[in-house]
Order: structure tokens, then sequence, then C-alpha cells
């Protein structure tokens, strides 16, 4: 087996299903980072045994999958199952989970004292000082709200949204449009008569300076935001 090739494996109804994967794709498929299955599969099988090349039949995928389509089969398996990993790579992917968690948390938590994010350092070192560790079996969405809540008692937290109109003008609304919708919610649009897209967002508070200034950055300071 290659360094890179490695198996994701999950069991049903007493069956295991395998597929064949790269190691590192596998790990940003589940975590959201690709989505195309290309980039993952090194095989276009389902297996019951990969090492010894046995096919999963058809009618063992229709009983635990309800399909037989590998693709939609290999992302259960991938999002649902186990991916083999050797020691370097469960490490890589823990120092991945944390650098987003810690991410994560500078966007959507503030700190209600300043009405601002705290410094990513400062997260960092509050979770080593309360020794907060992600759980490899959970996504880390899964286990977001059960952090915050251990952080409280380290440095002040608060998840709160906050919502705003923003009126991008026609020439800026193509390009901007992925961005808007990057991140936030979308609660109400119209595309104006001449052209120019007006959007209500709802966002975490602590993403919403960056928000601005992407905005401005890509309209070249024509946009214009009102907070709601």
């Amino acid at each position: 087996m290659s360094e890179k090739m490695t198996i994701a494996r999950l069991k049903k109804f007493g069956q295991t299903f395998e597929i064949s994967v790269d190691a590192d794709k596998a790990l940003d498929f589940k975590q959201g980072d690709i989505s195309d299955l290309r980039e993952v599969l090194l095989a276009d099988n389902i297996f019951s045994d990969v090492k010894k090349g046995l096919i999963a039949p058809s009618e063992s995928l229709a009983k635990a999958f309800e399909t037989t389509e590998v693709a939609k089969v290999a992302e259960v398996i991938i999002r649902k199952g186990e991916i083999q990993l050797s020691s370097e790579h469960r490490s890589a992917d823990r120092e991945q989970k944390r650098k987003k968690l810690i991410h994560l948390i500078h966007q959507q938590a503030i700190n209600p004292a300043t009405g601002l994010p705290h410094p990513s350092a400062r997260i960092e070192a509050a979770l080593e000082e309360g020794k907060i560790h992600l759980d490899d079996h959970h996504t880390l969405e899964e286990q977001f709200d059960s952090i915050i809540s251990k952080l409280r008692p380290i440095i002040p937290l608060k998840i709160e949204q906050k919502q705003c109109v923003v009126i991008i003008p026609a020439i800026y609304a193509g390009k901007s449009y992925q961005s808007v919708k990057d991140g936030c919610k979308v609660l109400q649009e119209e595309w104006k008569s001449d052209g120019s897209w007006q959007v209500k967002v709802e966002m975490p508070a602590g993403r919403y300076q960056d928000f601005i200034d992407k905005l401005n950055s890509l309209t070249h300071g024509e946009v214009e935001i009102k907070e709601v």
C-alpha cells in the first residue's frame, strides 16, 4: 500500500464495506474542505476486503445503503466510517482540526465585554489551560457547543449573531455573490431595477468585520451596508 493510499471502512448489518482512498483527500472530504469524490477514490469499487480485492455484492450494498451507486456509498463510508490512518496522519489531522476549531471560535464568538472576537492566540492558550481536546470520533461541529461551555470559565465567550442589509452595485454584484453567501445565512434578497443586489444576511458577530472588509475590497468601497 502506498503512503497516500489507505482504507476507509464501515460495518453495517454485520458486513464490512471498504474503499481505497487517498488519505489526505479523504480527510479533506470528511471535513468539508473538498467536495469532489473523484479526488478521493483510488478505485471505483466498493469492497468487502480491499487488500484481497474482494468486491462487495450488489445485493449487500442495496440492503445496507439502499443504493448500489459507488459515489453515494463511498460518501457514506467516508463520512460515517473509519479512515485507517498512520500515526503521522492522525497527528496531522488532529492539528488541522485544532486550528479549524480555533478559527471557528474566533469567527463565531465574541468577548461580551468588548464586543470583539478574542485573538486566536488567546483562544489557543485557553484550550491548553483547560486541557480541552477534540474527540477523534466526532466532527468538530458536533463538539463545538460543549467546547464553548468548557471554555467559558476560562475566557468570557458569547455566541452572537449579527444581521445587516447589503446593497452591491450592479458592476460588482456578480463577483461578490458567492462571497456574500459563504458563511452567511441569506434571509432575504432582491435584484433592483438598476441591476444592484440587495440582500439581508445573518452571520456570527465575530466575522462581521472581516465580512465588511472583504466586501469593501471587492467593490472598491462602493458597497452599502446597514446594520439591522
